[in-house]
């Protein structure tokens, strides 16, 4: 697919500023910093997450995203930040890495955007070591009735203006059905609430 001169040179840069305001980087916070040993960041993006890992705990990232037109940020981020980090340009429903060979998967601000998100989230579960945790952080399905009919409602004006991103994707549930048994946390952030229902936790194959 041609990627237009909105997905090319605009998107990424609303993305990383829609991702990385404060709220959002609390949320982040309350998961990066508990990933350990070897880690598999799934939807790495511009490399929001990079400065938050705990470099006395972290040994490698492997950081997995299609997007490479982001990647220019990612790098800067890397170099400052002083992490050994591994770029993959795929998405993550195949990837090319053996059984259990994780300790940690990362997913923030992804699962709402992967095209087939039960293939990837079995891939995730696949390449994690035994014992080990998937830390996410994710926006999703509203528990309100009123506001789910409206996430549903801009699903197909929303999606084309964010890189894909729906709205109404229900987490837990998703990762339950790929066989993780999940301990997550939610609430509404502050802003719009069609958009501001958020999980976050970690999940154990």
């Amino acid at each position: 697919m041609t990627l237009g001169w909105y997905e090319r040179h605009l998107l990424p840069w609303l993305i990383d500023l829609a991702c990385g305001v404060a709220p959002i980087r609390r949320q982040r916070l309350l998961v990066i910093p508990r990933a350990e040993g070897r880690v598999l960041e799934v939807g790495f993006g511009t490399g929001l997450n990079v400065p938050l890992y705990d470099r006395a705990r972290v040994t490698t990232v492997v950081g997995v995203d299609p997007a490479l037109r982001m990647h220019g940020l990612a790098r800067r981020r890397i170099e400052a930040a002083g992490l050994d980090v591994q770029l993959m340009g795929l998405s993550a429903e195949t990837l090319p890495a053996p059984d259990a060979s994780f300790d940690t998967v990362v997913s923030t601000y992804t699962l709402c955007t992967i095209p087939d998100v039960a293939a990837a989230l079995r891939e995730m579960r696949r390449v994690l070591k035994p014992g080990g945790r998937l830390l996410f952080a994710e926006h999703g399905l509203a528990p309100d009735a009123g506001v789910a009919a409206w996430q549903r409602r801009l699903n197909p004006l929303w999606s084309p203006l964010a890189g894909g991103c729906r709205l109404d994707r229900d987490i837990p549930a998703l990762l339950r059905e790929a066989g993780f048994d999940v301990d997550v946390q939610s609430r509404y952030l502050p802003g719009p609430r069609f958009v501001s229902y958020h999980y976050w936790g970690e999940a154990r194959g």
